[in-house]
């Protein structure tokens, strides 16, 4: 027998965790969304679908009218579709010939995830972060050119450039230096490295390429700033209270823990975000990668016999079922009148 079906704009990605699928019971927390901007970073966070076995035989058992979970119908004695659907099954054979586009598609994210740019709130200037005695030394840190942060860090030299003490020219700062390119691992520059390796042990200052990443000895000389300076200020009000700088960790900072502690308000939820992936590729360049989605028609040929055939037409017919997802998302329904007749051999 033959069923078509026609299709629009069934989407031909998924963001749900690949370690768990449809073809199992729910975990106990739901299925780990891996679409967030911050997932799609990893290239394997980036999954594309076709349509397979398991994406024909939920069309089947859909437009029959058995609305369970394809994995439980199938682990059903009664279940309908058990002599065709197995494993290189050769009674169930389909043809896909959607046309497939990219599509700029905002997705919804309803985990409750923050966004690590945002806050929300007004901000609170007056903090003894900004206002101590010691604050000038302190963020002057970061107003250091990279070789004067290098001489610090070896000689321990004083600090006598500043930087406007508010949250927002810090944070401000902060974005400027993490855009810094790498720099090579020589000079007085090993130097700092091989004595911050010292003072924190476990914390990694070079890329792939063994080449410094600046925006790592900035923040760690926030830490060895804090100690030096304990010498001759009470550094309390510059510590959380697990001892360390707040939204700054020896290797980077994030922008919404940092002014986590300077605003009023929550930290800004993300509700959403674009699907889209940029990622650069040698002898390329940066390549942008978006949502697939295809129209077209598939063709579903089962191998049962013609009496079956009518059976299943019935069923159909009787179970109305107008319209139906392809696969994720998209409109889908039968198109044609089903043909029942036998398979050709």
């Amino acid at each position: 027998m033959k069923i078509i079906i026609d299709y629009d704009s069934s989407w031909r990605n998924s963001f749900l965790d690949p370690s768990t699928s449809n073809n199992e019971p729910l975990p106990k927390n739901g299925r780990k969304f891996i679409g967030s901007m911050t997932s799609l970073r990893k290239p394997e966070n980036f999954i594309k679908r076709d349509i397979t076995l398991d994406t024909v035989m939920g069309i089947l058992n859909r437009v029959i009218g058995d609305q369970r979970k394809l994995y439980q119908a199938r682990d059903s004695d009664d279940y309908f579709f058990k002599a065709i659907d197995y494993a290189n099954s050769d009674k169930v054979i389909f043809k896909d010939t959607g046309i497939e586009t990219s599509e700029m598609t905002y997705i919804r994210n309803i985990t409750g995830s923050t966004d690590q740019n945002s806050f929300t709130g007004a901000i609170k200037t007056n903090d003894a972060m900004f206002s101590s005695d010691y604050s000038a030394e302190f963020w002057g840190i970061l107003a250091l050119d990279f070789e004067a942060l290098c001489q610090f860090i070896v000689s321990n030299t004083k600090v006598t450039a500043t930087i406007p003490a508010n949250p927002v020219s810090i944070i401000e700062k902060l974005e400027l230096l993490n855009k810094e390119k790498a720099v090579a691992n020589e000079g007085i520059a090993n130097e700092a490295v091989e004595y911050l390796k010292q003072r924190f042990e476990g914390i990694e200052y070079l890329n792939k390429k063994s080449e410094i990443m600046p925006i790592s000895l900035y923040c760690s000389s926030l830490y060895l700033q804090l100690d030096r300076l304990a010498q001759y200020f009470n550094m309390d009000s510059a510590k959380t209270k697990a001892g360390g700088i707040s939204g700054i960790s020896k290797r980077g900072f994030t922008t919404k823990d940092f002014m986590s502690r300077f605003t009023t308000g929550d930290k800004k939820k993300i509700w959403g975000n674009p699907y889209i992936r940029k990622e650069r590729i040698k002898g390329i360049g940066e390549v942008t990668s978006l949502m697939t989605k295809a129209s077209g028609q598939l063709e579903i040929n089962l191998d049962v016999s013609r009496e079956k055939a009518k059976e299943i037409k019935s069923m159909i017919e009787n179970a109305g079922v107008s319209s139906f997802y392809l696969g994720k998302k998209g409109l889908a329904y039968i198109s044609q009148e089903i043909d029942t007749r036998e398979l050709k051999q």
